[in-house]
């Protein structure tokens, strides 16, 4: 830009370089940008404030003016389409992106009215109201392309001078809200994943026992865990199922994957199916979003299924489909997504005998009970339970945070001779209210376990 030359006497500017304002209307021809006051009015308002401005007001207009080419620039970057047009309705600029969007050459709209080209959009709405409008969706004439835009007034000097619109192609909106559904479909699967991984808490180290029969199954469990076979355990209630499969998993090579597991017995029959296998949103009443299922949040993992003795058989179909195809179908949805689970199933029931009555599927049964592993109750291997009462007693006062407890002799009798029907959780229990009720003694009394209802069947056998 042209330098001004400037008359100090009374520290005034006399006048503006004629070369700037060629420059200016050189600029106007090539862009077709158009001051919103005419050239002649734009010159006169420059001069008059250069007249009678200090030398650093001339300054600042050349900032300004510089202003205005960066502007320019910047507006031809965007991916958005820039629309300007006057107070009259002409269009004075469109930026490279809005000609490609209507797929239209500079000439077409530069210098046209807007209420010609198009009537029902962005700018012609402002011009015609003054006010704002947004999410404008229209086809503008010469074009079958719908367009979205944004629109507002220009005001200089508190005078509209016309209207710039924000323009995009309805289609690129669409497909940007697909791709943001997408990625918060997978943020959601992500986080939803991240809520249940490394939750296998249990090891080998944590099953206790010294019988021959407790070292069989941890002998059973170790092999199953170098595989990928499937694996039914079996026991009464209490007896450690759960804490067989964490050790599976956790020695397994699944180790750092998923490890989900489900109470088949805990979950209402009306809601089975999407805990299972997930749902679309709006699938169902109250299905206010997607949600993923449990053999979903598995994949790569472990599924343990426990209690899958109380499975209808209306859902043992469908987890047969799923362990058969390796694949699952969202509640609501069509598409059928593949998996990698490793399945984990347990029961304190006889399944042989309830495929007998038709309770339960007999190629579900064959399908689950690759590998069995039986774990005897409490009461057919009391020679544990010294081993498995110091360890309880270690582990519930560290919960409590108590200084460690001992238990007498006559006590373990007591234990000795109960013909422990909740098996090693009763135990459990039974220890932690013996402790909450020593009232700090550093010793467990037999009369500390008056509570305990002994089994006079049992007599004083296994000590």
């Amino acid at each position: 830009m042209s330098s001004i030359r400037t008359n100090k006497a009374g520290n005034s500017i006399s006048y503006l370089s004629s070369k700037m304002f060629s420059s200016l209307q050189s600029h106007e021809s090539e862009t077709s940008w158009g001051s919103f006051l005419s050239l002649g009015e734009l010159e006169k308002y420059c001069r008059d404030l250069l007249t009678n401005s200090k030398e650093q007001d001339a300054s600042a207009l050349l900032d300004v003016l510089l202003s205005r080419e960066i502007l320019l620039g910047i507006l031809e970057t965007l991916q958005e389409g820039i629309q300007v047009a006057d107070n009259e309705g002409i269009i004075r600029y469109v930026n490279d992106t809005f000609l490609k969007i209507i797929g239209l050459k500079r000439e077409d709209r530069l210098g046209k009215s807007v209420f010609q080209v198009s009537p029902d959009g962005g700018l012609a709405t402002v011009l015609k109201t003054s006010k704002p409008v947004s999410n404008l969706r229209n086809f503008p004439t010469g074009t079958q392309v719908e367009l979205i835009s944004n629109a507002t007034p220009i005001y200089v000097f508190g005078k509209m001078v016309g209207a710039i619109a924000i323009i995009q192609d309805i289609q690129d909106v669409i497909n940007l809200t697909e791709q943001l559904k997408k990625s918060e479909t997978m943020v959601q699967n992500l986080s939803e994943k991240l809520d249940h991984l490394a939750k296998a808490t249990y090891s080998f180290d944590d099953i206790i026992g010294s019988s021959v029969a407790m070292q069989n199954v941890v002998e059973m469990a170790k092999i199953a865990s170098q595989t990928d076979t499937t694996v039914l355990i079996q026991g009464e209630t209490g007896t450690g199922k759960e804490i067989i499969a964490h050790a599976i998993h956790k020695a397994s090579a699944r180790s750092k994957k998923p490890f989900i597991s489900i109470n088949c017995s805990a979950v209402p029959p009306n809601l089975l199916e999407s805990e299972f296998f997930g749902h679309e949103k709006g699938s169902f009443t109250g299905a206010h979003k997607r949600k993923l299922g449990k053999f979903e949040l598995a994949n790569g993992g472990t599924l343990f299924l426990d209690e899958i003795g109380d499975m209808d058989l209306a859902l043992q179909a469908k987890i047969l489909r799923a362990t058969q195809e390796k694949a699952i179908q969202r509640v609501g949805g069509e598409a059928k997504i593949p998996l990698d689970v490793r399945i984990l199933a347990a029961t304190n029931r006889d399944l042989r005998k309830m495929v007998n009555e038709g309770t339960f599927r007999e190629d579900l049964y064959y399908r689950l009970n690759v590998w069995n592993i039986s774990i005897p109750p409490l009461r057919e291997r009391k020679v544990d339970i010294e081993d498995l009462t110091r360890y309880l007693l270690g582990k519930i006062c560290r919960k409590l945070g108590r200084k460690r407890i001992h238990l007498s002799s006559t006590a373990m009798r007591v234990f000795f001779n109960h013909h422990w029907p909740g098996n090693v959780r009763e135990l459990e229990n039974v220890l932690e209210r013996a402790i909450l009720s020593s009232k700090g003694k550093a010793t467990i009394e037999a009369r500390d376990l008056d509570f305990l209802t002994l089994n006079s069947s049992t007599g004083m056998a296994d000590t």
